[in-house]
C-alpha cells in the first residue's frame, strides 16, 4: 500500500515541478485528529472517566451477555430431551437456540463490539476537545494551503513535509508537544534557511565585495 501511496506522491511531485508557471509546490504536512485531541491537556479527565466506563459499563455489560448464554444453553440442554419425547413444542427449543446464538455472537465480537461504545463515549466525552483541535485545524489549512496531509505513520521517506502538529499546537497556545510528535516532520513556521549565492562556499565570497551583514 505504502508502494502504491508513493508512486502516487512521486507524480504528483513531478506534476507539481513541471507546472510552467512555476508558482505551484507540492506541500505536504503530517497531522491525525485523534492524536492531537490526545496531547491536549484537557484529555486526561476524559481518559480518566473512559478508563472507569470500560471497566464498570462495558464490563458489567459483558458479565449479562455471558450469563444470559449460560442460562440459555442450560435451557437448551435441558429442553432437547423433552423435545424429543415430544413433551415440549419443537419452537420453543429454536427460540431458545435462537436467543443463545445472538447471546454467543456477542461474546464472540466482544471485542470489535466493545471497541466501537468505547469509541463512541470518547466522542461523547471529548467532544469539546475534537471541536477545538479541529477549529484551529482548519486556519493553519486555511493559511498553509496543503496539498496533501498524512498521518503519522503513513509514510517512510519522501519530500519535505510539515509538522502540521507543530502549528495546530500553536493556534490552540499549548505550552508543548509530546517528544513523539516533534519528530513526525519539519517545523513549518522555522525561519527559512538564506540560500547561499551560486558559486559562493561558506566562509567567505569568490570575490569583489563581500556579502553585507
Amino acid at each position: 500500500m505504502k508502494k502504491v501511496f508513493f508512486s502516487v506522491l512521486a507524480v504528483l511531485a513531478i506534476f507539481f515541478a513541471g507546472d510552467k508557471a512555476g508558482a505551484q509546490t507540492l506541500k505536504i504536512g503530517v497531522f491525525d485528529i485523534d492524536a492531537m485531541v490526545q496531547a491536549m491537556p484537557g484529555y486526561r479527565a476524559v481518559d480518566s472517566m473512559l478508563n472507569i466506563y470500560q471497566t464498570d459499563s462495558l464490563g458489567s455489560e459483558y458479565q449479562v451477555y455471558l450469563s444470559e448464554f449460560k442460562r440459555l444453553d442450560s435451557t437448551y440442554k435441558a429442553d432437547s430431551p423433552l423435545v424429543a419425547q415430544g413433551r415440549k413444542p419443537a419452537a420453543v427449543l429454536q427460540y431458545t437456540a435462537t436467543q443463545r446464538q445472538n447471546m454467543y455472537s456477542y461474546l464472540v465480537n466482544w471485542n470489535t463490539y466493545g471497541q466501537r461504545k468505547l469509541e463512541a463515549k470518547k466522542g461523547q466525552l471529548a467532544q469539546g476537545l475534537y471541536q477545538e483541535v479541529e477549529a484551529a485545524y482548519k486556519k493553519v489549512l486555511d493559511a498553509k494551503k496543503y496539498n496533501i496531509i498524512l498521518k503519522p505513520g503513513a509514510y517512510e521517506f519522501g519530500p519535505h513535509i510539515d509538522n502540521v502538529f507543530i502549528s495546530v499546537a500553536k493556534e490552540l497556545k499549548l505550552d508543548g508537544l509530546p517528544q513523539e510528535f516533534l519528530v513526525l516532520g519539519d517545523d513549518p513556521d522555522a525561519p527559512a534557511q538564506p540560500q547561499q549565492p551560486a558559486g559562493s562556499k561558506s566562509g567567505g565570497s569568490t570575490g569583489g565585495t563581500k556579502p553585507k551583514p
